[in-house]
């Protein structure tokens, strides 16, 4: 193990919101840490047979006996997000290399609040609560629904909301309902919300026919190839294998078959992926394959008289595409707020190697009873620690910054991405900013975003009074009895909510076009700096006019407001998204935010 730096970024609390940690793994061995610092406030009730150190300081449990993790998730997501520095770490050796979370020197703080009955609603709002009491700096929530909710039926967007008040920034998965329109589940402006996309490691599988042509699939499989080519039939995808299936290798017509033909005895199987990117750790040798592959082998199992095969062990390759949009990954517009962005960014997500419990089965089969302390997880779930280690990491720079200010500098700095550039290109309304709102993830940017888009909390009740909610509405939401409308509710004038992206749903435009956002930003750059503005244009036909096109500041921390007008020449149609990008440049620094306007 590398040795984890000490200074400011060992004060740095991350709050754990999932199913647990196992706190004897070595990502959150606390060798080379002091102390909890000073302004921790929390405690050690993990329960049964649980017992914290100066690295996981606080623990909670709330839905079992016990914060100890017996699912592998909440582990996962935790050294994700701040695990230790460890040397020589793989699956069964794929993927070796050295693992570390987004900021190793960080406290971690678990609430444990999911098991297999699923996640409370009152157990996460009661994490929330002891998180902010405690003191953590930012709180990551890998747990969402199959679909939006109303705000003020969101537990997570309601801890969010309390947690922003108390400075806190709250980093939360998008969700896994992807590639259809408007299924991300996280839509409160005050989250940082996450997409998956892949990184540049790829896990291929081959497959060996007794014709030695070799065909290649996907799959994290860590078994070695035992002897010679096994017998090859054709599965019946009523019941998983024509009658006995020992020593034979299997193939299926469905991804669900190849648990039944484990069942019955397979020695390995071949199926059909649902998406390319899911590539996931299977229980015995098995590869996932495209139709056209699939046909293909099983053209030569019913043109051969002895058909055989073999399934090789993983390789793990480089993947110069990387980084696309994963499939599962949630998509926007959002369907709760219209004029908010969502998701936010991008980050990795797919086949990711980290911390996992050594008492859960790392394929979900339960008749795999492999256990490790690592596993290859893909998810918004894992997408959304590789975030939140990187707000830790702009906490130590940073101490001073509101959430908002935070959220800012990870979506103005985050890498353009385009719609080429998305795993499924033939669905353009979904394959643009609704699958990785601002970008990629981009952590050494964000240190030093220049310009940042602020918020208040009487700004987010503001856009929930222009959302229609009445005062016991908000009330709920707020917790505060005092929680009111400013002015009288103006469903237009949720565009000019503070926020470092742009969007309009023009839906119920029957002509031509022409909207006008408001925006300020804070000068966190140089304190004496000029800024102009470009528009660099996506996706789709749009007029912008930015009005003014230089902002001049005089110190940092000042303020300086701007309109962008964007126009449309006709009604738009059914279907209709058109992007670009609002560019403030000084020189040094690039202050991108994207325009969306769509039906």
């Amino acid at each position: 193990m590398i040795k984890n730096p000490a200074g400011i970024a060992n004060d740095i609390v991350v709050g754990i919101i999932d199913s647990g940690i196992w706190p004897e793994l070595p990502s959150f061995d606390d060798r080379g840490f002091g102390p909890p610092p000073a302004k921790w406030k929390g405690v050690c009730r993990g329960g049964t047979n649980f017992t914290c150190n100066n690295k996981i300081i606080g623990a909670r449990y709330y839905s079992s006996q016990s914060a100890r993790d017996d699912q592998g998730h909440g582990t996962h997501t935790a050294s994700t997000a701040a695990g230790n520095v460890l040397k020589d770490v793989s699956f069964y050796g794929l993927a070796s290399g050295v693992a570390r979370g987004g900021l190793p020197s960080a406290r971690i703080a678990v609430y444990q609040v999911c098991d297999d009955l699923g996640c409370s609603s009152a157990d996460i709002l009661a994490a929330f609560d002891d998180a902010i009491a405690d003191g953590v700096d930012v709180i990551s929530v890998s747990i969402g629904t199959p679909e939006a909710v109303d705000i003020d039926a969101d537990t997570v967007a309601i801890g969010g909301f309390h947690a922003a008040r108390r400075g806190i920034l709250t980093v939360h998965s998008a969700g896994n309902s992807g590639p259809q329109s408007a299924t991300t589940c996280s839509v409160a402006p005050w989250l940082l919300s996450v997409a998956a996309s892949t990184i540049d490691r790829k896990f291929e599988s081959k497959v060996v026919l007794g014709n030695r042509k070799i065909v290649t699939g996907i799959s994290v499989n860590a078994f070695a190839w035992n002897g010679l080519e096994s017998p090859l039939i054709h599965g019946d995808p009523s019941i998983g294998c024509p009658g006995a299936c020992g020593n034979k290798i299997v193939i299926c017509d469905s991804i669900n078959e190849k648990e039944l033909a484990f069942e019955a005895g397979a020695k390995g199987v071949i199926y059909p992926y649902n998406t390319p990117d899911d590539a996931s750790v299977v229980a015995l040798p098995a590869a996932g394959v495209d139709f056209q592959t699939l046909d293909a082998v099983i053209s030569y199992q019913n043109s051969t008289k002895n058909p055989v095969a073999k399934i090789l062990k993983s390789d793990t390759v480089r993947d110069p595409g990387a980084p696309l949009v994963a499939s599962f990954s949630s998509r926007g517009p959002n369907s709760i707020i219209s004029g908010i962005l969502k998701p936010d960014v991008s980050a990795p997500g797919v086949d990711i190697l980290a911390g996992f419990s050594p008492v859960a089965s790392l394929s979900e089969n339960p008749y795999d009873k492999r256990r490790y302390n690592f596993n290859v997880l893909s998810g918004t779930s894992m997408a959304c620690p590789h975030v939140t280690g990187v707000v830790a990491y702009l906490k130590t720079m940073h101490p001073d910054w509101s959430p908002s200010a935070l959220k800012s500098a990870i979506l103005t700095t985050a890498t353009p991405m385009h719609p080429g550039n998305v795993q499924d290109p033939t669905l353009t309304y979904v394959s643009t900013e609704f699958a990785y709102g601002s970008g990629q993830l981009n952590p050494v940017n964000a240190t030093n975003p220049g310009l940042v888009y602020e918020t208040s909390a009487q700004d987010d009740i503001n856009l929930l009074c222009n959302l229609g909610y009445d005062t016991a509405r908000i009330r709920s939401v707020t917790g505060d009895k005092n929680s009111t409308c400013l002015a009288r509710a103006d469903p237009a004038a949720i565009k000019d909510f503070n926020y470092p992206s742009i969007t309009a749903d023009v839906s119920r435009t029957r002509a031509a076009f022409q909207i006008a956002f408001l925006r300020t930003v804070t000068n966190v750059g140089t304190a004496k700096s000029t800024y102009t503005s470009q528009i660099v244009p996506t996706m789709g036909r749009l007029k912008i006019e930015v009005t003014p096109p230089v902002l001049s500041f005089g110190s940092l921390n000042e303020k300086k407001s701007f309109t962008v007008t964007v126009s449309g020449s006709k009604a738009p149609a059914e279907g209709f998204l058109a992007s670009a990008s609002l560019i403030w440049g000084d020189g040094v620094h690039s202050v991108r935010s994207p325009i969306v306007i769509y039906t």
